[in-house]
This record gives C-alpha cells, sequence and structure tokens, in this order.
C-alpha cells in the first residue's frame, strides 16, 4: 500500500485568488510533495493542491506592497501563488520548510526532519498502524480527556507524559527514551497531531525533540472529536492582564456575537503591550466586556459572510482569526477605516507580546 505523504506544516495563511485579487484565510497544509489548502480547517476535501516538483520559492515578496510577509511560490507551469503569513517568524518558518521539501523533492529524497536521538533505533518489526490502533482501544488504550491550560479547553486529548507512560507500562518500548523516540516518529507519520503552543513549537523543530514527555504538552489523534474553545460567553471573558501598553488606536466598530450571530457596536481599543484589543460598552463602563489575543493571528478583509445575510450588514468587513483558531468578525464605518484598523493589529500581532 502507497505510504500517505507526510504533513510538515500546517496553518492558517492568507492566500491570494488565482484569477482575482481577492486574499482569504485558508487552512494551509504543505505535504513533502505539495501544498493543500482549505477554506476551514475542518473540511475534509481542499479547495485545490500546489504540486512542489520543479517549484521555486521567492522571499520576501514585494508584489504588494500593502501587505506585509507575503511570499510567492512559482510552480513549474510558471504559475504564481501568493501567500500572506501574519508575523515574520511565521513567514520564515514557512519558507523554509518549502524550501527543503522542493529540495528534496527534486533530488528524490524524503523529507525528514533533524534528529537529536539518531543513537536509538526503532526496531523494524514495529508496526506504527498496529500501535496506533491499540493506543486508540476503548478499555486499555491511551484515555482522551479534556484538559485546561491558558485560559482554553482542550477536548479529546491527552498529555505527551499519558503517552510515554502508555508506551513504557504496554511493553511497546523499553524506557521512557524509547518511547519518546517512538512517539516521534507516530507524530512525523500522522498518527498524533499537537495541540497547544508548547507542542506545536516542539513540533515545528523549535525543541531538542518533536514529542515532548511532559504534561502541559497536549496531543491528541487525528481522527477522535478534538476541539479547542476559549472561556467564552457570547462575549468573550477577560484576560486579567495589567493594561499597561501603549494605545494605537481605539474607536467604534460592529462586532458580530460568537453564539447568537447579532452584530453590536463595541467600542474597540487597541494596545501593543499585551497584545490584546479590548472592547467594551460604548454607552459607557470603564470593565471591557472581552479581549482579543493578537499575538500570532491573521487578519484579512472578509469578502463572503458566510453566517450573514447580505441585508445584515454593510460589505466592510475584516475578520480576524487568533493563534487558538477562533475567528472574529468585525465591521468598520468606511473601506478607509478598515485599512488602517487591519494595518494597526498587524503590527501589534507582529511585534506585541
Amino acid at each position: 500500500m502507497e505510504r500517505e505523504p507526510m504533513r510538515i506544516r500546517e496553518g492558517y495563511l492568507v492566500k491570494k485568488g488565482s484569477m482575482f485579487n481577492t486574499w482569504k484565510p485558508m487552512w494551509v497544509v504543505l505535504l513533502e510533495d505539495g501544498i493543500e489548502f482549505y477554506k476551514r480547517k475542518a473540511d475534509n476535501s481542499p479547495k485545490g493542491m500546489i504540486p512542489l516538483k520543479g517549484s521555486s520559492i521567492h522571499s520576501p515578496c514585494q508584489d504588494f506592497g500593502k501587505r506585509m510577509f507575503v511570499f510567492k511560490l512559482t510552480v513549474a507551469k510558471q504559475q504564481d501563488h501568493f501567500f500572506q503569513a501574519a508575523y515574520l517568524e511565521e513567514r520564515d518558518a514557512w519558507v523554509r520548510d518549502i524550501k527543503k521539501a522542493i529540495h528534496h523533492l527534486d533530488g528524490g529524497q524524503r523529507f525528514a526532519r533533524k534528529s537529536t536521538r539518531k543513537s536509538i533505533r526503532l526496531p523494524e518489526t514495529i508496526n506504527l498502524s498496529a500501535l496506533y490502533l491499540s493506543m486508540k482501544d476503548p478499555e486499555k488504550g491511551i484515555k482522551e480527556l479534556k484538559l485546561e491550560k491558558d485560559k482554553r479547553v482542550f477536548n479529546h486529548c491527552f498529555t505527551g507524559t499519558c503517552v510515554i507512560d502508555w508506551l513504557v507500562s504496554s511493553s511497546s518500548v523499553r524506557n521512557r527514551k524509547e518511547g519518546l523516540l517512538l512517539a516521534s516518529s507516530l507524530l512525523s507519520e500522522g498518527y498524533l497531531q499537537p495541540a497547544g503552543d508548547t507542542s506545536k513549537a516542539a513540533a515545528e523543530g523549535l525543541s531538542d525533540t518533536p514529542f515532548l514527555d511532559l504534561s502541559d504538552a497536549y496531543y491528541y489523534f487525528p481522527d477522535s472529536g478534538f476541539f479547542c474553545e476559549g472561556y467564552s460567553s457570547d462575549d468573550d471573558v477577560v484576560l486579567k492582564e495589567e493594561f499597561r501598553g501603549t494605545i494605537v488606536k481605539q474607536g467604534c466598530l460592529l462586532k458580530q456575537g460568537h453564539r447568537r450571530k447579532n452584530w453590536k457596536v463595541r467600542k474597540f481599543v487597541l494596545r501593543d503591550d499585551p497584545a490584546y484589543l479590548h472592547y467594551y460598552d460604548p454607552a459607557g463602563g470603564e470593565e471591557p466586556l472581552g479581549a482579543i489575543h493578537l499575538r500570532g493571528c491573521v487578519v484579512t478583509v472578509v469578502e463572503d459572510m458566510p453566517d450573514t445575510k447580505k441585508y445584515d450588514v454593510d460589505n466592510i468587513l475584516f475578520e480576524i482569526i487568533t493563534a487558538n483558531e477562533i475567528h472574529y468578525y468585525l465591521q468598520a464605518a468606511s473601506p478607509t477605516e478598515r485599512t488602517e484598523w487591519i494595518k494597526a493589529i498587524q503590527s501589534v500581532a507582529r511585534t506585541g507580546k
């Protein structure tokens, strides 16, 4: 049976349309042999696929003066594809992995991340697919839990420590060191997925090992019911942060509620430290109704509003997709004001804490 291509990197990027000059958020998946892009992360089938063999990548791309952190991928047929990241480090990480994938593909090699555990060898008799089924056994497998961290709830997931504990107790490995290598192999082949900033950073090569034997590193099975949510009512609970930053921009915008999808006028205050967009009742009150964490977010103009009838709002919309994948839809008073808000939010998302 033919092996499925490994998922090297995935996340939200803003992609330019191939025919029209429209930019829309897409869930982008970098495989060994191509890039798939989806309208939403939960979609089963991609909107399109870009082959990498014979392609070249250009970064930074200055073709669009008003857009920052854009990179261009030119395929073998000389067709250009443009992507925009949320901040500099994210763009550079995508470019680095795409370059590496193209290099290995053109050289007839498999993509492989650097390993700091080269001295450990997995037995050839280990069947990762069979092991995965054992891990998912309802009675004897790894228990899927509801875990909480950083004002977020992770459903149907488990910790890295739980994975290593299970591998050792089931005699799949002799010790935790071997368990770490085996879990890393399960992760690289897609049998495990990282959930949360800690495990995602390690999987992207920012740690000594791609898998972490830690109680605060979360993972999940790709075909489970995993989902992440923030503590929220119709308006999100305010994170208890000291307002110590400089106000970058403030003013009134229309905000769509998460549950009832209705639109309300809110006063927004954008600060650079911490990187939050707080919103208030415009009628008064010093305490904010909620806050949007901007570090690592994607912000873009919205061309089509999926859950809103056209006559409900004017088409001066933009969308913020946070690092933990919460979507916020906002409406400005004019196209100029919308552009000013997007630029200000992008700046804070890139440099704020």
